[in-house]
């Protein structure tokens, strides 16, 4: 299987319909590969608060337009990173779209865990309530989104519902990048499963991006980085290999589950 994580640069200063262009085309120049991943909410910015109400746009919406005619030109299983979502009976979202190699958006995801804790993201955006997995020709791919990654049991749900291959767009800042490498590898440990996390490079919202998107194997292993700017970063790598590693070393079945509490002395 060949992965291509587009690690696209993010700045205030180019118009997003521009970008999406831009990003558009990156896509369909992975000829050849079976994975594209785009990083998040690349279209307006990460960390662009101001421009979230304005920009936001329907699951039909421009980005969503944009990115199916290019996975269809392509022939490739696209996650298109995620956009700011208007929900017409609700909040807006931040929400990922994977759409299959004929262009039919199949699942999307709203993030669970918002960040900014008294601001930004936390305020602004609604939180998703589900968790979602979706079965592919190349795996069962489980969705998670940036901050995502600082919360294990998300990701002991995907295990749950079976998933192979953890895909994570971000828009990650460079002055936690330590723990961005950190996590991802964790939790391909913890869930002996491929972790594909793509980030945005560039500037926005007056934040310096880390970059350094990244595709993990289930024993920890990097098996490609990126470096800071933008680039495109292609692996190849068996998906079998999760299998493998669950049966060789089959850590989950000593799960305990509702461990008692301990007792008082």
């Amino acid at each position: 299987m060949r992965a291509s994580l587009i690690q696209l640069a993010v700045s205030d200063s180019e118009p997003p319909a521009e970008r999406r262009s831009r990003a558009a085309a990156l896509v369909r120049a992975q000829e050849g590969a079976d994975l594209v991943v785009l990083p998040e909410l690349w279209a307006l910015g990460g960390f662009a608060y101001e421009a979230w109400a304005t920009g936001a746009e329907p699951l039909d919406g421009p980005t969503a337009e944009a990115m199916s005619a290019a996975a269809r030109a392509t022939r490739v299983w696209l996650h298109a990173g995620s956009i700011v979502e208007r929900d017409p009976d609700g909040p807006i979202y931040n929400t990922s779209l994977l759409f299959a190699p004929d262009g039919t958006l199949t699942h999307t995801y709203r993030k669970i865990h918002r960040f900014g804790f008294d601001s930004g993201e936390a305020v602004a955006m609604g939180a998703g309530q589900e968790i979602v997995t979706a079965a592919t020709d190349l795996g069962r791919l489980g969705l998670a989104t940036c901050y995502d990654l600082r919360f294990p049991e998300l990701f002991r749900a995907l295990l749950d519902d079976s998933a192979e291959l953890l895909v994570v767009p971000a828009a990650w800042p460079e002055r936690r990048r330590e723990h961005w490498t950190l996590l991802a590898r964790a939790r391909a440990v913890e869930e002996q499963a491929f972790v594909l996390a793509c980030n945005t490079a560039g500037t926005h919202g007056g934040v310096p991006q880390a970059g350094h998107s990244l595709v993990v194997d289930p024993w920890g292993r990097v098996l490609g980085e990126a470096g800071p700017d933008e680039e495109v970063l292609t692996v190849e790598f068996d998906p079998a290999e999760v299998g493998k590693a669950r049966a060789d070393f089959p850590v989950h079945r000593d799960r305990l589950l509702g461990i008692p509490a301990p007792v008082q002395r």
